[in-house]
């Protein structure tokens, strides 16, 4: 693939335009360098924006990718008169049909972000964020009954990384707990998860990539062998499947996935 630049520019933060152009990009087999221009709030910054674009277009030899959120209509037309890339302006595409099927106009804000902060539902999720990073890796067993989902499955099997997902994008409280061969040993789950079985979910992944992964922590230890990962995988596998708990691999399935199949069945859970 040729050299390429996404550019995401926005009169706010640009979490928006970003989020909205990842979502799209991932359609395509193109690995484009990505840069958010947040706060062009001005004409000024605007023509700042252009230059920048325009110079990423000379470099690489194509029309930059720019994906914009932009509510200053001043602002807008200067991207739309000067920038030599590709514009797809987000808020056009999405809003004005909206306006005409709700009969009704936008808000046309900017920064409509700084609103969620005042919701429950924001305090909420910052609550749960909190609760996951106290409770990352089996740091402590301390209101544990509290947590919406526990994680476990063996080191470097993907439990943090979904946990902190589970916390921030739907405001689960998620605690991750490691299974070691200590409990291979005793063929049983730690003894502080056994009252709270049915908010258990064991993440797994092939030995090959655990490998790989832990390779990169620990160079050349045990810790990262083939042969070791493959047997904490078939220890951990075999405890989770004695003890009724669903096993989602992580092998081939993002963290966005596992996350929303784990949340899907805890509110199937909840309709029972």
């Amino acid at each position: 693939m040729p050299n390429r630049t996404a550019f995401f520019v926005s009169d706010g933060t640009g979490i928006t335009a970003e989020t909205f152009a990842r979502a799209i990009l991932t359609q395509f087999e193109i690995s484009p360098k990505m840069v958010r221009l947040p706060f062009i709030d001005n004409a000024d910054k605007a023509h700042q924006a252009v230059r920048q674009i325009n110079h990423a277009a000379a470099v690489d030899g194509k029309r930059p990718l720019v994906f914009t959120t932009l509510v200053n209509m001043e602002v807008l037309q200067v991207l739309q008169r000067h920038c030599q890339g590709m514009l797809i302006d987000m808020f056009s595409t999405f809003i004005a049909p909206l306006e005409q099927e709700l009969g009704m106009k936008s808000n046309h804000r900017v920064g409509r972000f700084s609103d969620v902060a005042k919701s429950r539902e924001y305090h909420d999720r910052i609550e749960a964020i909190n609760f996951t990073l106290e409770h990352d890796d089996g740091q402590t067993n301390e209101n544990l009954e509290k947590s919406d989902v526990i994680l476990i499955g063996v080191s470097r099997s993907g439990k943090t990384p979904t946990s902190l997902y589970l916390a921030m994008q739907f405001g689960l409280k998620a605690s991750n707990y490691p299974l070691t061969p200590e409990d291979f040993e005793r063929q049983q789950l730690p003894a502080p998860l056994l009252p709270h079985k049915k908010k258990l979910f064991g993440l797994t992944i092939d030995p090959k990539r655990l490998s790989e992964i832990r390779h990169e922590r620990r160079p050349h230890s045990r810790y990262a062998s083939l042969e070791n990962c493959r047997y904490e995988v078939r220890e951990a596998e075999s405890l989770m499947r004695r003890a009724g708990v669903r096993i989602l691999s992580t092998t081939h399935k993002s963290i966005e996935e596992i996350a929303t199949l784990i949340r899907q069945d805890l509110e199937a859970a909840m309709t029972r």
